[in-house]
């Protein structure tokens, strides 16, 4: 572990940490709050607590995701759960040292704009090689003990907020939330990926020592195909496995290396998670259609 560690690149790391904590701090305390419009996942869980208790959402987006960090540390991977929960610490750090400001009274305005640093604090962890913490280790972990796809538990719990905050403030306030979650979910398409799962396929001439590093850097396995090089006719070897976007940035970097180096890689993603913004799009469209006439 000491072997490996990178003083540049874990100090870069915790710096995309904080700088992304800010971001989705200001989203909050800026735009979504004073707005009572839920952000996804377990910022809006928290949100929600915070409406039924006496605790900040800063505070109870900490205590939320004690115990799945313990899970994540022990079942997702050290790293990614570490500078996970490196970001939410800062997070309601951020949530806390920041005053609640209503900076606009124009609620499509707050849900925007509120999405937008959102999806931008959210997209820049995700990018390198960590999440927002929450719902992403426990989705990480349900997608690994079933055969469900990973997507299915982040638009079961998105339901859950979208749903409540109608519950709590209105219909009306459910859309706004659903807007708020259309935009954010397209800035991290537009940073880091807008599919759950992805397919890499890599053309190497040293498959085991590929298939080793996979095995122990991220824990996965691979299928191998046998290949020739077309104009070389040299013998060499396709290495396909199923990534999730959480290993995305350990993947490429672990490809990078100059002894591992593959002569050619393909990342070919996955459809089915897209499903989620056609939804939203669908519910969305008369109800703007609505407002503009």
């Amino acid at each position: 572990m000491v072997k490996n560690f990178n003083l540049l690149e874990e100090s870069k790391k915790i710096i995309i940490a904080v700088a992304s904590a800010v971001l989705l701090a200001l989203s909050l305390n800026f735009f979504l709050i004073p707005a009572n419009v839920f952000a996804s996942g377990f910022t809006g869980i928290a949100q929600i607590l915070a409406e039924l208790t006496f605790l900040s959402p800063g505070i109870l987006l900490f205590l939320l995701n004690i115990p799945v960090a313990i899970l994540g540390w022990l079942r997702v991977g050290k790293s990614f759960t570490l500078y996970s929960f490196i970001n939410v610490a800062f997070t309601t750090f951020f949530l806390e040292l920041i005053p609640v400001t209503n900076v606009s009274n124009d609620i499509i305005l707050n849900s925007v704009f509120g999405g937008v640093l959102g999806g931008l604090g959210a997209g820049l962890i995700l990018k390198f090689g960590a999440s927002s913490g929450g719902v992403d280790i426990l989705a990480l972990l349900l997608a690994r003990k079933s055969d469900r796809p990973i997507g299915i538990y982040f638009f079961a719990m998105n339901a859950i907020i979208v749903l409540t905050s109608g519950v709590m403030f209105g219909m009306e306030k459910a859309l706004y939330t659903l807007l708020t979650l259309y935009v954010a979910s397209r800035l991290i398409d537009t940073i880091h990926t807008r599919h759950v799962k992805l397919t890499a396929m890599i053309v190497t001439n040293k498959p085991d020592e590929l298939q080793e590093a996979f095995f122990r850097e991220i824990t996965r396995g691979v299928t191998r195909i046998p290949a020739k090089g077309g104009y070389t006719k040299e013998d060499k070897e396709i290495l396909m496995m199923v990534i999730t976007r959480y290993e995305l940035y350990h993947c490429k970097k672990l490809l990078t290396k100059s002894i591992l180096m593959p002569l050619q890689i393909l990342f070919r993603q996955q459809e089915f998670s897209v499903r989620f913004a056609r939804i939203i799009r669908l519910l969305l469209q008369p109800f703007f259609h609505s407002t503009v006439q």
